[in-house]
């Protein structure tokens, strides 16, 4: 099944109902799900016309608007392959992913076109389609409006749909194909984590949750801000959007609603939402405990996943009892709950970094660790990445059992008694010394329960254990060490500022960090 069907559905049982809700120049744009599905069979037919046809690769460099999802959908109807990579990785990044990605066209707006004088890969794109204001050598998305609507091309449930990359920090990016089977059954599991409900009206800041509205027949209202730096986006005009258009619910990271969240506590406004699920980096309960202040009667969710596989596990902030809390201060790790039905979740010894496998069945089950105790966490499901292009990377984050994939996610952690999994950091972040393991995350999860701690970041440093925490100034850095001896840190240190990732601008940038210590 191609995931336009489930959006075809819902177009039949809800045409006039808006789609997409976006803002450009200050105004919103409302777009219905007739017109959403109306125009991107347009535009798969000026793709066609232009030599366009299933498989082909065709990058998509466009931010979250409405032109996005009709791009996309038109390349779903086609078959062709949407291709995504960030461009803010560098030109170097974008190099290395034309290269491996091969991509047959360009899709994107007058900014994109122009950074082709900067990359020798995106030049090499023979085929370039603009999207706003006509450019010399580009095809505008506009002509769209002269073409025959596409009918949805006949597509394999394992055609392939998406193509990914990972940022290549470490080394050579890896291109990662989902295909259409597994975009399927990746809406499932959102639409069942989420309790995606026909009708509602969702705040969307994360592009793959978009793509599960429509297949769930919600609409999608975009936020007036810069999402590509969710920590910086201006929370008033996200309110007003709130307000204005009705949103019950919305989904996003932690350094969003971070955002919301300190602007409502300013201002003394409550945060108008019946449901908040976040996640994309760790949440930990402080951020849940805020959010619940603002948002009384909200569902607040926080949901566990990966590139690899979205999502893994999820928890309820009310179903958390205050022994869960205590034993989150105490570096027990965090909870993220039960992992969810689409997934097999298991917890094996930690041997990540040397390959494992393959198994059979009896030999698997006995490398389950019993609850409580710390190990590797590994998943497979239909929404589960179960390999890279040309298998790169595959022998170190995969192996099989009984020729089923199973994905190494580089996490640990372990289930309690009831099934619940909690995380305690990234394998290769464990501390071995004179003093015994610690894995960072756990120390990082227990100190953000300290008044004050905005964010914190621990790392062994010239043999040292050292805790560095961004907090005020007079900050009692002491008092957070005494709090922390379980831990035995060399020292705690306050700072300014501690890199995060581009992406969620939530997760700690250990590679950045490690540079500055230098």
């Amino acid at each position: 099944m191609n995931i336009i069907e489930l959006f075809e559905a819902r177009v039949a049982e809800r045409p006039g109902q808006p789609a997409i809700v976006d803002v450009v120049d200050a105004r919103y744009r409302i777009h219905s799900f007739q017109q959403l599905a109306e125009d991107s069979a347009r535009v798969a037919g000026l793709f066609q016309d232009s030599g366009i046809g299933a498989g082909d690769r065709v990058l998509v460099l466009q931010p979250m608007s409405y032109e996005l999802y009709v791009v996309l959908l038109a390349l779903f109807r086609l078959g062709a392959v949407a291709m995504f990579l960030d461009p803010s990785a560098g030109r170097v990044h974008i190099d290395q992913c034309c290269e491996i990605g091969q991509p047959k066209a360009l899709v994107g707006g007058r900014r994109v076109q122009l950074l082709r004088l900067f990359s020798r890969g995106l030049r090499r794109i023979g085929r370039r389609f603009v999207i706003g204001a006509r450019l010399p050598g580009t095809v505008p998305l506009e002509r769209a409006r002269h073409s025959l609507p596409l009918d949805v091309m006949a597509t394999g449930g394992q055609a392939p749909a998406l193509l990914t990359f990972t940022s290549g920090s470490t080394g050579r990016p890896k291109a990662a194909v989902r295909s259409h089977a597994f975009l399927v059954s990746q809406h499932a599991a959102l639409a069942a984590a989420l309790d995606l409900r026909a009708g509602e009206r969702d705040l969307t800041t994360l592009p793959i949750f978009l793509l599960a509205n429509l297949a769930s027949g919600l609409t999608s209202v975009i936020p007036h801000a810069d999402l590509r730096a969710p920590a910086k986006v201006a929370p008033r005009p996200v309110l007003e959007q709130i307000r204005a258009l009705g949103v019950s619910r919305s989904a996003g990271s932690p350094a969003f609603y971070q955002r919301l969240v300190e602007y409502c506590e300013r201002h003394g406004e409550r945060l108008p939402l019946a449901r908040i699920d976040t996640g994309g980096a760790p949440v930990f309960p402080p951020l849940l405990n805020r959010l619940q202040a603002r948002a009384p009667e909200a569902r607040i969710v926080a949901v566990y996943g990966s590139t690899e596989a979205e999502p893994m596990a999820h928890v309820m902030y009310a179903e958390m009892r205050q022994v869960d809390r205590v034993a989150m201060s105490e570096g027990r790790g965090l909870l993220t709950g039960l992992p969810v039905d689409e997934v097999s979740l298991r917890v094996i010894p930690d041997r990540f970094g040397s390959p494992i496998g393959p198994y059979d069945d009896r030999r698997f089950t006995g490398e389950w660790l019993a609850p409580g105790q710390i190990g590797e966490i590994v998943v497979t499901g239909g929404h589960v990445l179960p390999g890279y292009v040309d298998g790169e990377g595959d022998a170190q984050t995969k192996f099989e059992v009984n020729g089923r994939r199973w994905h190494r996610t580089g996490d640990a952690g372990y289930l309690d008694a009831e099934g619940r999994l909690w995380l305690v950091g990234r394998c290769n972040a464990r501390i071995e010394d004179a003093r015994g393991v610690v894995y960072p995350f756990s120390v990082e999860c227990a100190a953000q329960f300290f008044a004050g701690v905005r964010r914190s970041a621990m790392v062994s440093h010239a043999g040292r254990r050292l805790l560095l925490v961004e907090a005020p100034r007079g900050f009692d850095v002491e008092g957070l060490r005494h709090a922390l001896a379980w831990a035995r840190l060399d020292e705690v240190r306050r700072v300014k500022a501690i890199p995060v990732d581009r992406r969620h601008n939530a997760k700690i940038d250990y590679t950045r960090l490690a540079k500055l210590l230098k």
